[in-house]
């Protein structure tokens, strides 16, 4: 696809948090390019605006590379850099990845949180009432997310379970 649309596309996977802007897509896209991992061609998009378009292909290696990099884990992974990106792409990631990822990320997060949690209550006596409640505002955030994760492993871990047996309906009593 051109330009434009990887960026629409890739801003819509990625939510509102995280937006991609020409100045980071197209550098990104010449690296690409030098390393072979996309072609490049050119294309008229529509009849009515007869200007060619550059569009973008990913090429053999660029496959294998964006495997490769899937199925890294590591601290990388589930840093707050790349967790978004690699989160966006799990459906094309193996159980197993997906859990050592999120795990990771719950791991991480957790450390954060208690941290966090610790300065709150040394601080919590220094700072005005926006600076704590901004404060507990973060911690409220990362508790959040480490309970979508958790809730994440486990249906995960879950995933190759048959669903739990429905108890029979006792018949109703006839008057």
């Amino acid at each position: 696809m051109h330009g434009y649309e990887l960026r629409k596309r890739l801003n819509l996977m990625l939510g509102w948090g995280r937006v991609l802007s020409y100045g980071s897509l197209y550098p990104t896209l010449k690296k690409m390019l030098r390393g072979s991992l996309i072609e490049e061609t050119t294309a008229t998009i529509t009849p009515v605006t007869k200007r060619a378009r550059i569009v973008y292909e990913v090429t053999e290696a660029g496959t294998r590379e964006f495997e490769r990099l899937m199925s890294e884990v590591g601290p990388t992974a589930w840093e707050d850099d790349n967790f978004d990106i690699r989160f966006a792409f799990f459906g094309r990631t193996d159980m197993e990845i997906r859990l050592r990822v999120l795990e990771g990320r719950r791991i991480r997060l957790q450390e954060r949180l208690d941290r966090v949690q610790r300065e709150l209550n040394m601080t919590e006596q220094e700072v005005d009432r926006y600076a704590a409640e901004l404060q507990r505002h973060g911690v409220e955030s990362v508790e959040r997310e480490v309970r979508w994760l958790s809730d994440l492993i486990n249906a995960e871990r879950n995933a190759g379970l048959p669903p739990p047996a429905t108890p029979p309906v006792p018949p109703a009593h006839q008057a």
